[in-house]
């Protein structure tokens, strides 16, 4: 999913999702529709096939939001976003346990809505990257072969993980770490960890 996403708004107050969508054009982002309730919401998930869904939690028809997170997650392998000024502790039980890739609490502003939105399309992009990732893919991308505790290595970055962690992990020293990291770089042809990232979910 490149950052330019299609997006659904599934907010039953046409006010907010006007100014939702107003916000998201405003930053790049194609709406691809707004359902203002579970039904319409249901319909547009399965007709429009949208990229990141920004879901309220509190919406009219038999589902609520939260009933639709779980349907994205059984069916769709799409992101998607709370919109809530719920803070109730039963409410976010329920909803962390839908795995979203972020909480919009209202009031929002416009600064609030494009960093939500880059977090979770970033977030899934690389979730999607970490699914995908195989030793053979990253050989094809090489001009040598890696080795299996290089692969590693890579798997660690990709997961977040700082020299020290890796080191940690693998029992091996920082310097043993920069070995392999600079092996990495040299077949993959890159600069450093970011140039890295970037070839990996390029490729």
């Amino acid at each position: 999913m490149n950052d330019m996403a299609t997006i659904l708004i599934v907010e039953d107050e046409p006010i907010i999702a006007q100014d939702i969508q107003y916000n998201l054009r405003h930053l790049g982002y194609s709406v691809i529709g707004i359902a203002h309730d579970s039904e319409s919401a249901l319909d547009m998930l399965s007709n429009r096939k949208p990229d990141l869904v920004l879901l309220d939690i509190n919406i009219e028809g038999t589902k609520d939001g939260i009933d639709i997170a779980r349907i994205i997650n059984d069916k769709y392998s799409i992101p998607f976003l709370f919109l809530t000024s719920y803070s109730d502790e039963k409410t976010l039980a329920r909803a962390k346990d839908t795995h979203p890739y972020g909480y919009i609490v209202k009031p929002f502003d416009e600064k609030d809505l494009k960093t939500s939105v880059a977090i979770a399309i970033a977030n899934y992009n690389m979730d999607s990257t970490k699914e995908e990732l195989s030793k053979e893919r990253l050989d094809n991308m090489s001009h040598t072969p890696l080795s299996d505790k290089e692969f590693q290595v890579i798997q660690d970055i990709i997961s977040g993980a700082g020299t020290s962690d890796i080191a940690s992990k693998h029992f091996i020293s920082i310097n043993t770490v920069k070995y392999h990291l600079k092996n990495i770089y040299q077949k993959l042809e890159v600069s450093g960890k970011t140039e890295l990232l970037s070839k990996i979910m390029a490729g």
